[in-house]
């Protein structure tokens, strides 16, 4: 993994259309999390998440929310595995997703410009509510900058995220949906997967590329 992690660093200035996967899924066990990736919080105050079996491949998946999330009314909540060995600053990050349960929430996203644990750009699309939204997280409360109407099947889907400077869109399955701009976080940082509260989200090809 480090050797990957090294490689990455060297090749992203001149990256353009070959994607790189951050966390090889496919050669971690199962029951595991991919080397380079860490959960956020310590004892009942992690989630759990870990490499599990999706047909004939494998995705990782958050599986039981952390203690955390069931007071997410006082700024927890958040279901965040992360990884920061290398950071990023303009990026495109793309995943495939698949929501597979959850009562008080369900769906997640990707994070980006991760400072820390508390500290990041995240986008999330929950089934329950039919929207896909952007947000900051600053000091672990989470504040919304953008929000697009849709609704999806269920299975999996795409999201992808695209950072330039101060401006980002989102898009699902290919087509654009969000625009915006923000300075909160200016500096590079590294990436990660988020749920909230108890949805319970598979995950897989997660790949990062130098934006278009």
């Amino acid at each position: 993994m480090k050797t990957l992690v090294t490689l990455l660093i060297c090749l992203f200035p001149v990256l353009a259309t070959a994607q790189a996967e951050i966390f090889p899924i496919e050669q971690t066990a199962i029951g595991q999390i991919p080397e380079g990736w860490k959960i956020a919080g310590d004892g009942d105050a992690a989630s759990v998440w870990e490499v599990v079996h999706d047909g004939d491949g494998q995705a990782l998946a958050m599986v039981s929310q952390s203690d955390a999330g069931l007071f997410g009314m006082f700024g927890g909540g958040f279901n965040v595995i992360t990884n920061q060995t290398t950071k990023f600053q303009d990026v495109k990050i793309s995943v495939q997703f698949k929501a597979i349960s959850g009562n008080t929430d369900q769906g997640g996203g990707i994070m980006w410009r991760v400072q820390d644990d508390q500290n990041y750009y995240v986008a999330r699309f929950n089934p329950l509510e039919d929207n896909f939204r952007l947000y900051t997280v600053t000091n672990g409360h989470r504040r919304e900058l953008a929000s697009a109407t849709v609704k999806l099947s269920e299975g999996w889907h795409g999201m992808t995220i695209v950072q330039n400077g101060t401006f980002f869109r989102g898009s699902l399955d290919g087509i654009d949906l969000l625009n915006h701009r923000d300075k909160t976080f200016p500096d590079a940082g590294g990436v990660g997967l988020w749920t909230k509260a108890d949805a319970e989200t598979w995950f897989k090809g997660f790949a990062i590329e130098k934006p278009d």
